[in-house]
């Protein structure tokens, strides 16, 4: 059996122009969960939530999806 090798089709040309660095945004909201001892509780959500919100980017800007 011979292996036939086929191209695989990417992203258009200059779809993703600029290349940013998911972790950037990772490390930024897990730094403010740094001092939430500090905060009322009330405000912990936000914090969570942010940390939450930045790793949904980052996962999903892996495959470009």
């Amino acid at each position: 059996m011979q292996d036939h090798s086929f191209p695989v089709p990417g992203p258009p040309p200059g779809s993703f122009s600029q290349q940013t660095d998911p972790r950037a945004g990772i490390d930024e909201a897990v730094a403010g969960l740094d001092d939430l001892d500090a905060l009322p509780l009330a405000e912990h959500v936000e914090r969570f939530d942010a940390v939450h919100t930045e790793l949904t980017v980052a996962l999903s800007s892996i495959d470009k999806v």
